[in-house]
């Protein structure tokens, strides 16, 4: 808990404001006005701010309770849990990453693989990122690093060519967990969810079941502009989660209940830091005390 507070000291800042807001002895309406703003101001987005306000006019009226913050705590546990958050951890599995490029997903590949590493499980990274050089440098630093073997092909290879080679060292050398890195830019939109659909066809066709993860991982430091980025590739049949990153460099983490309430996607894991262990999978309550508290 301590280390979710500090990691999210910087968004803390903006609902500081919101903590005080509820020991002036304003009106409930002058509250939830001000409530309003501050919730804007913290990146939670208009939609999903406007949400909030009416839940809480609408709970407050039922259950007779003047208690508005507790009221608003419960609303942000709510909108975080509505979709489970609960990880597929049934082995062996194949788990896909994607997301623009910049947005942390080798990062990302490496602390997953070193979290299931340090519980024991045999891990390996494959570098389908094959248009960027250094996506795949990147990734065969951090298993060197984590002595994790990575699967790579040659700079401009087809990138379902490389995860066909990684699906089958996997199943041969009997391992638990194989995570692929996926390329974030083509040079159109529609080419680039093309090879994403690809690879997916050759991962369950080589394993029936799999990938049993397709997490969209989003760079948090970009605000609403994350929002964007996942409605794009929501499109993107199968997504199963969210792997928030960059917590810890921003003031925006109010885009956590966005991404949540208008992707209805859940966020499995946040990104806490820059080294392999700074990583915590997603727990709404703990997310919300953190700030409120």
């Amino acid at each position: 808990m301590e280390k979710l507070k500090e990691t999210l000291s910087k968004t803390k800042k903006l609902f500081i404001p919101i903590e005080q807001l509820f020991s002036r002895g304003q009106s409930e309406e002058e509250i939830l006005d001000e409530l309003f703003e501050l919730l804007i101001l913290a990146d939670v987005g208009v939609a999903t701010s406007q949400k909030i306000i009416n839940d809480l006019k609408e709970k407050a009226r039922k259950s007779h309770q003047s208690d508005l913050k507790t009221l608003l705590k419960r609303e942000l546990i709510e909108i975080l849990s509505a979709r489970p958050s609960t990880v597929q951890e049934t082995f062996p599995a194949v788990w896909l990453l994607v997301g623009v490029n910049g947005g942390g997903k080798t990062t990302s590949a490496a602390k997953l693989a070193y979290k299931y590493q340090s519980q024991g499980r045999k891990v390996m990274l494959a570098a389908a990122d094959t248009f960027r050089a250094a996506a795949q440098e990147q990734l065969a630093l951090w298993g060197k690093k984590l002595n994790l073997p990575v699967i790579q092909g040659q700079p401009g290879a087809d990138p379902a060519s490389v995860v066909y080679d990684a699906l089958q060292s996997f199943q041969a050398k009997n391992y638990d967990l194989l995570i692929i890195d996926t390329a974030g830019r083509l040079h159109t939109y529609a080419n680039l969810m093309a090879e994403l659909e690809k690879i997916k066809k050759v991962i369950s066709r080589e394993i029936p079941g799999a990938p049993q993860e397709i997490l969209l991982v989003l760079d948090s430091t970009i605000g609403q502009n994350a929002i964007v980025q996942a409605k794009e590739f929501n499109r993107f049949s199968g997504l199963t989660g969210v792997f928030l990153t960059k917590l810890d460099g921003t003031a925006r983490g109010g885009s956590v209940l966005a991404v949540v309430e208008e992707l209805q996607l859940p966020i499995k894991f946040i990104g806490l830091g820059e080294t392999e262990k700074d990583i915590m999978e997603f727990e709404p309550e703990a997310f919300v005390e953190a700030l409120l508290s």
